[in-house]
């Protein structure tokens, strides 16, 4: 079974193979682990275990005493821990939900989930800060055999191995490049490369395969950033310079992916996404709506007469309804990244984004710092500077 067909059987058997196991075996018990005033809980990373039969939220952890009393009745749960590892080492259990959105606590709450003997960590993005934090959680998960699945959501919609199957058969002629920004807001630049900038670029390794090499220049009011740019980022990011980012990214499959992000560059994420482009049309995949991914056809280099339509493609194909229900909720794709996780547990694999995926995207972004700080040079991945490189500029 190639790549393509494993992820097509792996996501749209996700929830049957669910459902039945929780019909014959116990529930799976989760942990969560949430910091109020410190990225809080990121996008239903919480709550997302309340629908699925299959589980069950045990406790949760805050280190804000308010914060905590509210995540407990929202979760419905009695056990609450201002230390999460008090509450790993007394509640033991199979799946630790890393739900606070500020990467600065990722790493070191994935390694106590791993150490307390967690089977699942779930996490929200970005992964964490540098190259060498995500070495530490991938071999501490291989050390322990821990399956650990990020929330790059996208990642495991069905859609996506029906569009890499259209592209493969020339749908949009011959795959040329690809290009994607974030959401540009007040956010834009080196930041938006960070919080929503790992989103695509987590999405682009699954048409492009992996980054080869990096170029990159980081502006500061349309000016080269310098060092006395560099400062603390918000949301626990780490060291950044500048308002604009563009990068162009070389990607094992020979077609080169390339991002830019402009703080306040105009309307609020009219951006955000991917786009695939061909010789005869663009496959447009978008981070955080339904339908997920449309397509144009006809050149994109070549004016025409008669309108042009973007079409939807769902798991069924284009112009298609999707069929599963609850994909046509951007809410529910936390669901079946879950279900991938159990299944990647209880199947010994990766899950379709794993600790080494978001190890790929925390490389990238800093490949892109790296690049600037050589005065734009092609740097090569995997990179040998696994700090961030804004550090040494």
């Amino acid at each position: 079974m190639d790549r393509r067909q494993f992820l097509s059987t792996t996501i749209t058997t996700a929830l049957a193979l669910a459902a039945r196991a929780a019909d014959s075996a116990p529930k799976l018990r989760v942990a969560v682990i949430g910091h109020t005033g410190r990225g809080n809980y990121g996008h239903g990373l919480d709550t997302m275990w309340l629908r699925m039969p299959e589980t069950e939220i045990v406790a949760v952890a805050d280190a804000d005493e308010k914060g905590l009393a509210a995540a407990l009745k929202k979760l419905k749960v009695t056990k609450g821990f201002a230390d999460y590892r008090a509450m790993l080492a007394e509640t033991k259990p199979d799946i630790v939900a890393i739900a606070a959105r500020w990467i600065d606590q990722h790493r070191d709450m994935a390694l106590a989930a791993a150490e307390a003997g967690a089977r699942g960590i779930y996490s929200e993005k970005p992964f964490c800060r540098t190259p060498a934090e995500a070495d530490e959680i991938v071999a501490a998960c291989e050390r322990r055999q821990v399956k650990l699945a990020l929330a790059h959501v996208g990642r495991y919609h069905p859609a996506l191995p029906v569009v890499e199957k259209l592209v493969k058969e020339g749908v949009i002629g011959r795959f040329l490049e690809m290009r994607a920004r974030g959401k540009e807001d007040s956010r834009g630049g080196p930041l938006d490369l960070w919080v929503l900038g790992s989103h695509v670029l987590n999405l682009a390794t699954v048409f492009g395969g992996k980054p080869v090499a990096c170029s990159a220049t980081l502006l500061q009011g349309g000016r080269p950033a310098v060092r006395g740019d560099v400062k603390e980022g918000d949301e626990g990011v780490g060291p950044l310079a500048g308002n604009e980012v563009h990068a162009r990214f070389e990607m094992e499959r020979g077609v080169p992916l390339f991002f830019s992000s402009i703080q306040s560059a105009g309307e609020k994420g009219t951006g955000f996404g991917l786009q695939l482009i061909g010789t005869k049309g663009i496959v447009d995949v978008r981070a955080d709506k339904e339908p997920l991914v449309h397509l144009l056809a006809g050149s994109p280099f070549q004016a025409t007469s008669g309108p042009r339509s973007w079409v939807p493609i769902s798991s069924a194909g284009v112009g298609k309804p999707e069929p599963q229900d609850e994909m046509k909720d951007v809410g529910n794709r936390n669901l079946f990244a879950a279900r991938d996780l159990i299944a990647a547990m209880r199947e010994n694999r990766r899950p379709l984004c794993s600790a080494e995926d978001g190890r790929m995207t925390v490389e990238m972004i800093c490949a892109a710092f790296e690049s600037h700080r050589l005065g734009g040079q092609r740097v090569t991945l995997p990179l040998k500077t696994r700090q961030n490189p804004l550090t040494l500029l």
